[in-house]
């Protein structure tokens, strides 16, 4: 059966007025609010009031909860939000948090759109909205190995991430029918990565490109250290997840020229700025999940037959597109996202093989 054109958050024409004394449709939106993620949880029920105002009518209504950024005020804060009569719940943020909240939800049949990217999470009617670093590694070794690298290396760090990272290029790597030539780890919390990217280079000399699953300041301190230790990036590609997806990494000479897989940037720049109008700061990077999660929930619930968040309606194969691009849900919970590669330069990142517009795009 052909894939049809996503289906799109936000609609081009405003959406009719609903009929009077029509019943309101409850969405819950679990994010910490208060405590160490208060700031994080703050901008993100921003940007999904954002969503409110620019997709929903006034039948969809959304109820923010605090979870505190604990699985027992997660579990609290889903349980009220069902109590209240919640018919869909969107967060919360954190893993434990989604843990807590999951069964919850189950035992009332809800769905539950999470921001987490612990894929262990999905499934049985929890759905993955974070950003999963296994899709990004497969699409941007993808595009590599299309340009002609042949043998790949890695340097993680001994992480949960960093683990995730590994495995996600063993894949690729064999997908690719490519070479795994070498996998390194270092320790996050060391104070000096030089014996360690030593280490390192002194195994992965036949490289052709090297993934380095790592962003802030520590990718900054690390990859200077290739090329010191002989890993020049003028011969060798320097490799990044959606961690690479941040301002100011071109300011780092090594990582110039580096590629990474991530959302189309085009249309985050005008939620960006629009943000950033609203509310007098720049929007944190997991803002646009909260946007495009709550413009998904106001369009199912403006369905032609009333609200609608059942697992065939949340999976419909063409998909929808957002603000981080298109992207559907899956039956086992998990997202798949049309990516882009970007390349960094000195200041900022281009956009070098841009992402599909639709899925037929992806499966063809």
């Amino acid at each position: 059966m052909a894939v049809q054109p996503p289906a799109t958050v936000t609609p081009a024409v405003p959406l009719p007025a609903p009929p009077e004394g029509a019943g309101k449709t409850r969405v819950a939106l679990l994010l910490p609010l208060s405590g160490p993620n208060a700031a994080l949880g703050s901008a993100m029920l921003d940007a999904a009031q954002m969503a409110l105002f620019d997709v929903a009518d006034n039948t969809l209504e959304l109820m923010p909860h605090d979870t505190q950024g604990t699985a027992q005020g997660a579990a609290a804060a889903a349980q009220a939000a069902l109590g209240d009569g919640a018919k869909l719940i969107i967060g919360p943020l954190l893993a434990a948090e989604v843990e807590a909240v999951k069964p919850v939800a189950q035992g009332a049949n809800v769905p539950v759109l999470a921001f987490s990217t612990s894929t262990q999470l999905a499934g049985g009617g929890t759905y993955l909205m974070g950003f999963l670093p296994q899709q990004e590694i497969t699409r941007v070794i993808a595009y590599a190995h299309a340009k002609g690298a042949n043998n790949f290396s890695v340097l993680a760090p001994r992480t949960p991430y960093g683990e995730v990272a590994v495995s996600a290029l063993r894949g690729a790597v064999t997908a690719q029918n490519a070479t795994l030539v070498h996998i390194d780890f270092y320790d996050p919390g060391a104070a000096d990565l030089t014996p360690a990217v030593k280490s390192f280079a002194a195994q992965a000399q036949n490289t052709d490109a090297v993934l380095l699953p790592e962003g802030g300041a520590r990718l900054k301190m690390l990859a200077p250290l290739l090329p010191y230790n002989g890993i020049d990036p003028a011969k060798v590609h320097f490799l990044g997840t959606g961690l690479w997806d941040e301002p100011g990494l071109g300011s780092e000479p090594s990582l110039d020229g580096g590629w990474y897989a991530a959302p189309p940037p085009a249309n985050r720049a005008d939620f960006e700025k629009r943000f950033g109008d609203l509310y007098h700061h720049p929007p944190p990077r997991l803002a646009t999940l909260a946007y495009d999660a709550t413009a998904l929930a106001a369009v199912l619930a403006h369905g032609q037959n009333g609200p609608d968040f059942s697992a065939g309606a949340l999976t419909n194969p063409s998909g929808f597109a957002g603000v981080d691009g298109i992207f559907r849900l899956h039956a086992d919970g998990l997202i798949e996202r049309g990516l882009a590669v970007l390349e960094v330069e000195h200041d900022g990142s281009k956009v070098i093989d841009p992402a599909p517009q639709t899925f037929q795009a992806v499966t063809q």
